[in-house]
């Protein structure tokens, strides 16, 4: 089915993205790193009220940067003759980690999941930064009214960002998990998150999104699709910036925060998803970033799927991530 909102689908796969990349972007996400590191995690496993046959399953909890405490549904395998793999999951805009049991498929083969709740969002995470602006809604302009004024690492998703590398980094240094043999994964905002950790965590081994979110804001913008899950930024044209005096410098501000500049940094090998009828995360927002990875990569095109479930993803997804 060709695309009828979007570039055509042989543009798309040279497309480079629209949105900028501020000059100090590097510089930026390194301080930040620095900043993650020197956290005292203070990781906390509690065991949890769900209980499955071969299961161990707990409630993780960490300090995340900014002192706000992180939580994770953690599972492992009950019986193990070694260090094993294991998956990080994460979740879709404003919603939570899900439930256990659908994480049990990979404990089966014997991994280790890990499942966190984004900071502020429907799970246990905390959210405890302080920012100028509105919070009414809108997790991704969180911050940005700072980040005009010059301080753009108060803008939310770069605490978020970091709580996957952490996540990823306290998983990691686990003595029952293999950490050359860790996979991450998640759909829409997850898979935005998806590509963040595999980028701050060069260590992740293979990265499966689908259909990201978080990503070329300004193309998004440009196809006058800031609706669903990018309608906060009409809200803050609106409420914040009517005129659009400072448009330039908003979307320049949003490039640290912006996927595709992250992508050139991942090593791991990747599988992405997409749909190609997608209008709440457009295919070519997404392949600004699939076309910057340099890593061993395969692109899943579904022609005929919007930002839904598809079907035989999951299948795919888990054959990929099992070979970790």
């Amino acid at each position: 089915m060709p695309l009828t909102f979007d570039f055509p689908l042989e543009k798309c796969k040279v497309y480079k993205g629209t949105n900028p990349r501020p000059a100090d972007f590097d510089t930026f996400w390194e301080k930040a790193l620095a900043e993650m590191h020197a956290v005292a995690p203070e990781v906390e496993m509690v065991r949890a009220d769900f209980r499955a046959r071969g299961a161990e399953c707990f409630d993780l909890y960490f300090t995340g940067v900014g002192g706000a405490r992180i939580h994770a549904k953690f599972l492992r395998p009950e019986k193990t003759s070694g260090p094993h793999p294991a998956v990080l999951m994460f979740h879709g805009y404003s919603v939570d980690s899900g439930d256990w049991a659908d994480k049990l498929t990979y404990v089966s083969q014997g991994f280790s999941v890990a499942a966190m709740d984004v900071r502020g969002q429907g799970g246990l995470s905390q959210d405890r930064s302080v920012v100028s602006g509105g919070t009414l809604h809108g997790h991704f302009v969180r911050g940005l009214e700072d980040a005009l004024r010059g301080e753009p690492e108060k803008m939310l998703f770069r605490q978020v960002f970091l709580d996957t590398a952490q996540l990823a980094k306290i998983v990691m240094e686990m003595p029952d998990v293999d950490a050359d043999h860790v996979g991450v994964t998640g759909w829409s905002q997850g898979g935005g998150l998806t590509v963040a950790c595999a980028a701050l965590e060069p260590r992740i081994r293979r990265a499966a999104p689908v259909y990201p979110f978080l990503s070329d804001y300004q193309r998004v913008w440009e196809m006058d699709l800031a609706k669903d899950a990018y309608l906060e930024l009409r809200d803050y044209f609106r409420h914040s910036n009517p005129l659009h005096r400072n448009e330039a410098a908003v979307f320049e501000k949003l490039g640290y925060i912006d996927i595709q500049h992250l992508a050139p940094r991942i090593k791991a090998e990747v599988l992405w998803s997409i749909g190609l009828m997608d209008t709440i995360c457009p295919p070519s927002s997404q392949f600004a970033a699939y076309n910057k990875l340099t890593s061993k990569k395969k692109m899943d095109i579904y022609p005929d799927f919007v930002h839904e479930h598809i079907k035989g993803a999951n299948d795919r997804i888990f054959a990929f991530l099992s070979e970790v």
